[in-house]
């Protein structure tokens, strides 16, 4: 499996870090307490990602920082690289939170995460809908006021257009690069750190 770390960058200081798994050879963290259904989830011929380790500097505004780094990782798995089912192993304590925020729906029932010995739920969204919550609210904060998700926060359509163009251009310049100096081991497709909160158009992998 292949993963990487998004950062939120502010002034160059790390206010937030998300990780993005990808299904393959390797298996998915998740797969530690709930084999059987991502192995069905598998099965249906879905492709999976994952998302973990989400950190947020609190005193930077965390529903700011978790929409940013959670949209950015959207746009990486969905918009680029084509995956189309997340996954992410939650608290049971912050389900509600997902649920009512994300639109994500438990897939695998609480159990002891024994890595870290806590409880743990399943839980997951096809990236379709996240993709069709996006168009129709993000960047509206004004509609938040009726809308009890995150999606009114998101970026607009038109900024993650920009976020995209730039990210397949610093993928182009990668890329070229490789070419021209034969170093097969870099991913073009990496983009490990991003200034999310700057102006959204301007977003740029580092």
């Amino acid at each position: 499996m292949h993963r990487f770390t998004l950062t939120a960058l502010q002034d160059d200081v790390v206010i937030g870090t998300i990780t993005v798994g990808f299904d393959g050879s390797e298996r998915l963290g998740a797969e530690a307490e709930f084999s059987a259904e991502i192995g069905a989830l598998r099965e249906q011929g879905l492709k999976l990602c994952e998302f973990t380790r989400l950190a947020i500097d609190p005193h930077e505004g965390s529903k700011r920082v978790l929409v940013a780094l959670f949209h950015i990782a959207y746009i990486v798995a969905h918009r680029l690289r084509g995956q189309d089912t997340l996954l992410m192993e939650v608290n049971p304590r912050h389900q509600r939170y997902y649920e009512r925020m994300l639109d994500c729906q438990v897939m695998g029932e609480q159990r002891i995460n024994r890595s870290v010995n806590a409880p743990a739920v399943l839980m997951g969204a096809p990236f379709s809908l996240i993709r069709e919550r996006i168009a129709l609210l993000g960047g509206q904060p004004t509609l938040a006021a009726s809308e009890r998700s995150l999606y009114p926060f998101f970026f607009s359509p038109e900024q993650e257009a920009a976020i995209m163009t730039n990210m397949q251009d610093r993928q182009r310049m990668v890329t070229r690069r490789i070419t021209d100096t034969w170093h097969p081991e870099t991913n073009p497709f990496d983009f490990s750190s991003i200034d999310l909160l700057a102006d959204p158009g301007q977003a740029r992998p580092a």
